[in-house]
């Protein structure tokens, strides 16, 4: 079978690493592909399309022909921190590891086709919420886990360097928030998912509802939550009520998980603002504009 990564993984990963970093792995993950299905002794059904931005998913059969999920990623996308994630939740909300080495990982197989975003906003975001508390657990003390200081110092460079004047006062409210975010100092260091979102949570057989790809990072749960606030946006954005409808699932979200208000406001302001500069980058005018005008709201 032919392993040809979707436009989806190409894209993303094209505008995350570059195009001279992707492209030279994405060359070769047919063959890298075809080397982890032969390890494992796998039987291939089918490729995950559109799929996510960082992986190739296969769907396969262990050769006992139990199904699973065959992970592919690239090593500059950090699989190893997923494994450990996924290894220190042993399932507890997650999706389960069966196996993982050489930037591949064997999983429990999902229903891909079914995420949160199927059922409706309210019952969605109920249900985002009792997955994502269970993945808030302690790291071990030599975790070797990204910080949420260290991901957000990265990513404020960058959204220095952004050029459009129309943007300048939104950056720099962003970046005022997460210095005082974090000159307050770390309020807890939780192992968070670092991309949680209504999407990154699939129906499953073991459980409802279980969170797949974790980009993880240790710091304050306020963090992780300030991506799901955003969720639906193109329906915030459309609706006559959409900033008063913001600053209520702010409140919301924040008072069903006993987080502090403002430090939800505060994170969900830096994450919103910093992908729409990255949106504007990539040339995804469109995107990019959504996410500002949310911003704008908070």
């Amino acid at each position: 079978m032919a392993f040809e990564p979707p436009q989806r993984l190409a894209r993303t990963l094209s505008e995350t690493y570059g195009e001279a970093v992707a492209g030279e792995w994405l060359g070769r993950l047919p063959g890298i592909a075809q080397e982890a299905v032969e390890r494992r002794e796998l039987r291939v059904e089918r490729v995950v399309a559109p799929g996510g931005g960082s992986s190739l998913v296969v769907l396969v059969r262990r050769p006992d022909g139990a199904p699973a999920a065959l992970k592919v990623a690239p090593p500059f996308a950090a699989p190893e921190a997923e494994r450990a994630a996924l290894t220190h939740w042993k399932g507890w909300g997650s999706v389960e590891l069966i196996s993982g080495s050489d930037g591949a990982l064997l999983l429990e197989r999902l229903h891909s086709e079914t995420s949160l975003r199927s059922l409706p906003e309210a019952k969605a975001l109920l249900e985002a919420a009792g997955t994502v508390r269970k993945l808030w657990v302690e790291p071990v003390a030599d975790h070797g886990f990204e910080t949420v200081a260290g991901r957000t110092g990265r990513q404020a460079e960058a959204m220095r360097a952004a050029t459009d004047p129309q943007v300048a006062p939104l950056v720099a409210a962003a970046l005022d928030a997460r210095a005082e975010l974090l000159a307050a100092g770390p309020t807890e260091l939780m192992l968070l998912h670092g991309a949680f979102r209504q999407g990154k949570v699939l129906s499953g057989d073991r459980a409802p509802w279980l969170a797949v790809g974790p980009v993880p990072v240790v710091g304050e749960r306020a963090y992780d939550l300030a991506r799901l606030v955003r969720d639906r946006v193109e329906d915030l954005v459309a609706a006559a009520s959409g900033a008063s409808a913001t600053r209520r699932r702010v409140n919301k979200l924040a008072d069903s998980l006993d987080i502090d208000r403002e430090r939800l406001r505060g994170w969900t302001l830096f994450r919103a603002v910093e992908s729409g500069v990255r949106a504007l980058d990539a040339g995804r005018r469109q995107d990019a504009e959504l996410l500002l005008e949310f911003a704008d709201w908070l």
